[in-house]
């Protein structure tokens, strides 16, 4: 349905595309991958028609239609909501309005053609679906997160993240040949995400997409495609396979490459050696006729494993955070009400919901940047919190240099890491050097995440960390939480940052915050019923409460004799000693692992197996001992806790 044939595309001296020749066919769905500036956005410009090759030739088949959707810049106004949807589906309204014209002249007078005419019209109306119209409008923007009463309203009265959404509806509603998607998940919260995902897997048409979002890669295209060095490089399946897959192809073609290298090396020892024997002549010049026509090979540049740990937590008690019986709200709205959150130390909590749902009003009121007008805020003995809002970047300096901003806000020790922490999120080269007031939107608020990282807190509190990141960076943010030794409380949108790394996750809706046990997938599981109900935490406490609790006693109960108390005191005493031992135990442990990671983690390890495999050994043994002293250290202080109540 669509070629490219030898088309060339450049900026200056920049070549984006070198001659390339593809083909899209009728129901292919594409991711296109690459890096930041390889040219995935102006491809997507080129086959929408909105920017023009600079040779070679674009051809599509006839009849097909393009819809184009880009990263920012579109609004709406003039119109209500869904009267601006609506108007997407233009040939239908005027199959409509045709309909009703006719509608009007058979009731006066009915002549023979017009009932033909009007007949024709209601089958081409039944067909593209005009008697079901409405309604899949209303389906449409309620996948896309805009509730009912929203759709009456102005479309000048929705920001810029909903303005995309508009323009997401029209352009679904519409249903082109050709569907083109630059980053569609930006502006969409993860119940938005998981519907987008679902409509374009059963979409009928081709779908060519950029997106950042590694989960809905994995779920929606069936074709990855690779731009480098000007140069498109297929991979059948989805961006995991691709990942595995182009590894495979970049070590085939670096061994083709040694031997080419190999090949050359003995044709131009053999010019030089007898260049000037005129007996040899013919097989010199034989020689560098093969030396011309050997097309050199280009290798792709290597992706640098770039790791990062955080800096190791000072010890928190066993609560971190807690809310009880909170409620908040702005100007007389409701947003949370009766919100019991207790956050216990070691937990990676996933707080999600609908976009206005309430998250960020509860990470606010978690961090204490807000008092709730109702309820208490509880923190941990010895909370060390760091909190990154989604307006973090107001706290830079915009008189420093981004090298400058990091290095001033990092303690001494991780001041050696700034460098490559930078480089993790996309600070690469002269970019370090860049002022913060020339800084675009995202890269402050990357610059920001990359400078709170560095802060050896035990709570952090991230909201939406993830925005503005390229894959390669989620991937280096995703592996240093996952490290993390303290707590995590974070909103993401992105579902596979999400389930890597939740082990509970709080639903935000209807002004409540629900707590299910797992990730977002066990989430999807319960509240699609297929789940047993038991990764509710809430079920899971009610059922604890039943099963556990101890015999009330009667006031007839025999009261200890004097040896047995003695014997309670020893044995408590006892405990708490061990206790005591056991917290020395897992201090020294947990800076074991510290300085272990530490070690696994050089660059030079990687490919020194020798060396590595034991440490790797060590360190499993030592996490193991770990936590089964965590274990034995909970069952101690609820053993204690039982004997004070008691």
């Amino acid at each position: 349905m669509l070629q490219l044939k030898d088309v060339v595309k450049q900026f200056a001296d920049q070549v984006v595309l070198r001659h390339v020749d593809w083909h899209v066919r009728p129901t292919d769905r594409i991711g296109l991958c690459g890096e930041n500036g390889a040219g995935k956005t102006t491809l997507l410009r080129l086959l929408s028609g909105q920017s023009d090759v600079d040779a070679g030739k674009v051809q599509l088949a006839r009849g097909t239609t393009i819809g184009y959707l880009p990263q920012e810049g579109l609004e709406h106004s003039g119109r209500d909501l869904f009267t601006e949807v609506r108007s997407a589906l233009e040939e239908l309204l005027a199959v409509e309005a045709e309909l009703k014209q006719l509608e009007g002249q058979i009731s006066r007078e009915a002549e023979e053609s017009d009932l033909d005419r009007y007949s024709e019209l209601q089958e081409i109306f039944r067909q593209r679906g005009g008697y079901t119209m409405e309604a899949e409008i209303g389906r449409v923007l309620k996948g896309l997160g805009f509730a009912e009463e929203d759709w009456g309203k102005p479309c000048e009265q929705f920001s810029g993240g909903w303005q995309m959404r508009i323009a997401l509806a029209k352009l679904l509603l519409q249903k082109p040949n050709l569907l083109l998607l630059d980053e569609p998940t930006n502006h969409l919260d993860l119940p938005a995400r998981d519907w987008l995902e679902g409509y374009l897997s059963a979409y009928p048409y081709a779908v060519i997409l950029v997106s950042h979002d590694r989960f809905f890669l994995d779920q929606v295209v069936s074709r990855i495609v690779e731009i480098w060095h000007g140069k498109l490089t297929d991979y059948p399946g989805n961006y995991s396979r691709y990942l595995a897959a182009r590894d495979e192809r970049v070590a085939a073609l670096r061994e083709t490459k040694r031997r080419q290298d190999e090949e050359v090396a003995r044709l131009e020892s053999f010019i030089n050696k007898f260049r000037y024997n005129a007996n040899k002549a013919a097989l010199v010049q034989s020689r560098v006729k093969m030396l011309e026509k050997i097309e050199r090979i280009e290798l792709p540049p290597e992706r640098k494993k770039i790791g990062f740990s955080f800096p190791a937590p000072p010890k928190s008690g066993q609560l971190s955070i807690g809310l009880s019986g909170v409620a908040h709200g702005y100007e007389n709205k409701t947003v949370v009400e009766d919100v019991d959150l207790s956050v216990a130390r070691g937990e990676r909590i996933a707080l999600v919901g609908a976009n206005g749902a309430g998250k960020s009003t509860l990470m606010r009121l978690l961090a204490g940047v807000e008092a709730p007008l109702q309820g208490e805020r509880e923190e941990g003995h010895n909370m060390v919190m760091a909190y990154f809002a989604q307006d973090q970047a107001r706290t830079l300096d915009a008189k420093l240099t981004v090298l400058e901003q990091i290095t001033k806000a990092a303690p001494f020790d991780m001041v050696p890491k700034v460098r490559n922490l930078l480089g993790a999120f996309l600070f690469h080269g002269d970019d370090v050097h860049k002022r913060v007031s020339v800084l675009s939107g995202g890269e402050r608020n990357r610059l920001a995440l990359a400078i709170l990282l560095l802060e050896p807190a035990n709570l952090l509190l991230l909201d939406e960390p993830t925005n503005h990141l390229d894959l390669a960076s989620k991937e280096v943010l995703l592996n240093a939480l996952k490290g993390y030794q303290g707590t995590l409380v974070f909103v993401s949108h992105d579902r596979y940052f999400v389930d890597a790394l939740a082990s509970r996750v709080v639903e935000v809706a209807g002004h409540r915050a629900t707590s299910y046990l797992g990730n977002y997938e066990d989430f999807l599981r319960v509240k699609s019923g297929e789940g047993d109900g038991s990764h509710s935490s809430l079920r899971v406490e009610q059922a604890g409460a039943k099963g556990t609790s101890a015999p009330v006693q009667s006031k007839t109960s025999r009261v200890l004799s004097h040896e047995e108390r003695k014997a309670t005191r020893r044995e408590e005493q006892k405990r708490k000693k061990e206790l005591t031992q056991v917290e020395e135990r897992i201090e020294a442990l947990e800076q074991a692992l510290a300085e272990l990671t530490t070690e696994m983690q050089d660059p030079a390890m990687a490919v020194d197996h020798a060396r590595l495999s034991p440490l790797i050994e060590k360190h499993s043994i030592l996490q193991e001992e770990l936590d089964d002293c965590m274990e034995r250290w909970e069952t101690l202080q609820e053993v204690l806790a039982e004997g004070e109540v008691s």
